[in-house]
């Protein structure tokens, strides 16, 4: 929850907290911030065991961690023994095949110089483009 935080920002949500509270008051929030803190987290897992309770015996084992989409891909796909499937699906998205055949085609026509293909290289017979006189004043 607080790892993206730096020590840094630490040291300066401390610095503002002294500031805003005080030196006096600081160790009562504190206190009372964590006595929230530990009362919330006891009403979500009586809230949980409540829960569990209500579902019955088949969802004894039930973890509301498993409602996370990752978890559940993992839980059912990896540690169900379905490796396999879950190679094929990746290699299903990987675009990796096919942007060989596209590089492969394109050095192939690079080399061959196929007639109706497309050059990107300068030609040494190209005509020099005409330039069209520019009126500034037009613009």
């Amino acid at each position: 929850m607080f790892m993206e935080l730096s020590p840094m920002k630490l040291v300066a949500i401390a610095i503002v907290a002294i500031f805003v509270f005080g030196p006096d008051k600081l160790p009562e929030f504190i206190q009372n911030a964590t006595g929230v803190l530990r009362k919330v987290r006891a009403f979500a897992d009586s809230a949980k065991e409540d829960l569990r309770s209500e579902l019955g015996p088949e969802f004894k084992d039930f973890e509301f961690e498993d409602l996370h989409p990752k978890t559940f891909v993992r839980k059912h796909m990896v540690d169900g023994g379905n490796l396999a499937e879950l190679e094929e699906i990746r290699n299903a998205f990987d675009p990796r095949p096919e942007l060989e055949e596209i590089t492969a085609a394109v050095h192939d026509t690079a080399d061959s110089r196929a007639p109706g293909t497309v050059s990107l290289a300068k030609d040494a017979h190209a005509t020099p483009p005409t330039r069209h006189a520019f009126d500034p004043d037009a613009t």
